[in-house]
């Protein structure tokens, strides 16, 4: 017998026909002998309708208020689920982040967990029931109702099970698991049966909407071993856990990561001297303003360009910020560029093969697509582009490094 810890999603208790279907699905591990807690969301929709109705009060919300009305989405499904659950003959409770006291610090809205009591959850577990636990929400250590930002309930489940040791964490969402790049840019995409957490934490920082980054991150400090599955359809899905130093042949390439949501501003003709850089970009930090790539060019007449990337939701701001930089240091023009994208390789294989950059950079060629800017780490290498070739660039580098395959089982003999 195992303990799993279960989180269901929005859209996967969007109504009460669909929480009955979870409860069916809960109520099938249980009866094959697992201890289970179940981590759910508000249903779909709701958290932003109650945003709305706080805006629609105050201009800009009191953050411990907003807290206290958007927690209440998640004690909805908790309460109906707990109701199925025992309506199917399955003893099953009912807590929210309070009443198992998941102890947060006190920024409201975007709160980090600092501590989870698990003995109620224990002694829950020992009589027997299913513990259903409200995703996304905390409590302070003075009592004030916290909530953990967009996409908290992944983030309240792999604590979960980190906290009681769970045996996995099992994320169920409305796809059958991660795939080596997005299905509906690529038709051949291929359902991978297990990826690291590098490698995941990867694909969630460039955009990769099956995990929160946080839940990611927690798992990978914790070692809580991750599965993605699909809601409403059987399957293994994927899992997601450390690197596998046993494995005869890792791949190369994992998957294929791209996000639209880039913008690139360039600085030319700064002055080159020591400590320039520190001049330009200072400024944008202190605007809190997030930087991603970074080229600056081989100086000449004492003269150099230097050009970075931005969230495009940022570009107005960075680039007001970056014309006051320049006009106090005297650098020659401010250029911004919203129509570009990054599409990145990775793969932990990396750390083993050569020749990984130089296949991307001739796939890309090949179909005539000019690279920008290159940026790398120990696992990805990541192009800026032009947006307009970003599918192209996904589709071309998915064929050349064969994820449209199935991996080959090269066991030894």
């Amino acid at each position: 017998m195992s303990l799993i810890v279960q989180k269901f999603g929005g859209t996967s208790v969007g109504s009460v026909e669909r929480i009955g279907q979870v409860a069916d699905k809960v109520a099938r591990f249980r009866a094959e002998g697992h201890d289970v807690i179940v981590v759910v969301s508000a249903m779909s929709g709701e958290t932003n309708r109650l945003i709305e109705l706080a805006n629609e009060m105050q201009d800009r919300p009191v953050p411990r208020e907003l807290d206290v009305l958007i927690s209440t989405g998640e004690q909805v499904t908790t309460a109906l689920l707990s109701m199925a659950l025992n309506d199917r003959g399955v003893k099953a409770k009912s807590f929210n982040g309070s009443q198992v006291r998941i102890l947060t610090d006190n920024a409201h809205t975007k709160a980090r967990i600092r501590e989870i009591d698990n003995e109620r959850l224990h002694s829950g577990l020992e009589a027997g029931y299913v513990l259903v636990v409200a995703g996304f929400q905390g409590v302070d250590e003075h009592g004030n109702i916290t909530t953990l930002g967009r996409g908290g309930s992944d983030t309240t489940a792999v604590a979960l099970a980190a906290a009681l040791k769970a045996d996995e964490c099992q994320i169920y969402t409305d796809v059958d698991g991660v795939y080596t790049t997005d299905p509906r840019v690529v038709d051949g995409a291929r359902r991978l049966d297990r990826i690291t957490f590098e490698e995941m934490l990867e694909m969630a920082s460039m955009g990769s909407k099956v995990l929160q980054i946080r839940a990611v991150e927690f798992a990978g400090k914790y070692q809580v071993p991750l599965r993605v599955l699909h809601s409403f359809q059987d399957g293994p899905g994927t899992l997601i856990t450390l690197e596998d130093v046993n494995q005869m042949e890792t791949p190369t390439i994992a998957g294929i990561a791209f996000n639209r949501d880039e913008a690139k501003l360039t600085i030319l003709g700064v002055p080159d001297m020591p400590g320039i850089a520190h001049k330009i970009l200072g400024p944008i930090g202190n605007a809190n303003i997030e930087v991603d790539v970074i080229v600056q060019n081989t100086g000449e007449d004492n003269h150099t360009d230097f050009s970075f990337t931005v969230s495009r939701t940022d570009l107005p701001r960075a680039q007001e910020v970056l014309q006051a930089v320049a006009d106090e240091i005297g650098a020659r023009e401010v250029c911004g560029d919203a129509k570009i994208a990054k599409v990145s390789v990775v793969g932990v294989g990396m750390r083993s093969h050569a020749g990984v950059a130089s296949q991307m950079f001739a796939a890309l060629a090949d179909v005539g697509i000019n690279i920008q800017m290159i940026t790398t780490s120990e696992i990805k290498i990541s192009v800026i582009i032009e947006e307009k070739f970003l599918e192209l660039a996904v589709r071309a580098l998915h064929s050349s490094f064969g994820l449209d395959r199935e991996p080959i089982d090269e066991g030894v003999a």
